[in-house]
């Protein structure tokens, strides 16, 4: 058992550290795009900021595993398979950008306008604005919803195993499910409880550090 439980966490960490930054960086990319285009942003534009809302809400609306299923041919048009732990990757990134991206956009909401007018009032360019104010001022709440968004993705590719995807939901469906192996779903279960408290507490630590002044 203990082979196979090392196997299925070894391919669940992959799926979690690239779903992870692909998502960290297309969700902050989206939640930017929201606040800057929004009415009052510093670039106002509310067609793309509206057509940005609709796209995020979709992907928020939809369950993962009909999203993972309603994918599928674009799964197998990106990296040539739907099974797998690679194919499970692209669809894991396509249900957490939308999540994450309205968190960070919250975050860059809550930093004090104030603070952006002054910074314009001095002359910086927009883009400084966005990467020394913005960023910067957002950091604890940034990597609060990162935290929450990466527990996240841990319960969609435990749900993903239940397609082929590989990691410990595979391991729990076929050996404790399908075979009747409770000691093996137990194993599952626990280890699933450990990875989630370590990295909530290593979020928390983090955003304690990131909100000294």
């Amino acid at each position: 058992m203990s082979e196979i439980l090392i196997q299925a966490l070894r391919e669940t960490f992959q799926m979690l550290w690239v779903s992870t930054l692909l998502t960290a960086v297309g969700g902050l990319l989206v939640g930017v795009l929201l606040v800057l285009t929004d009415r009052g942003g510093l670039l106002p534009c509310t067609p793309v900021n509206r057509v940005l809302g609709l796209i995020v809400n979709i992907g928020r609306s939809l369950p993962f595993i009909i999203l993972m299923v309603a994918i599928l041919p674009f799964t197998r048009a990106v990296i040539g398979t739907t099974i797998g732990t690679t194919a499970a990757i692209v669809p894991l990134v396509v249900g957490a950008i939308p999540f994450y991206a309205r968190l960070a956009e919250t975050s860059l909401r809550e930093v004090d306008p104030a603070v952006v007018s002054a910074s314009r009032a001095m002359g910086a360019s927009r883009r400084q604005i966005v990467w020394k104010v913005l960023l910067r001022e957002a950091r604890p709440g940034l990597v609060a919803g990162l935290t929450v968004t990466v527990i996240a993705l841990i319960g969609y590719s435990a749900m993903a195993g239940a397609v082929g995807g590989g990691g410990l939901g595979d391991l729990a469906i076929r050996y404790g499910y399908q075979r009747f192996e409770t000691d093996i779903m137990i194993a599952c279960v626990v280890v699933l409880i450990v990875l989630v408290q370590l990295i909530q507490m290593l979020g928390d630590l983090l955003v304690r550090r990131l909100s000294h002044r």
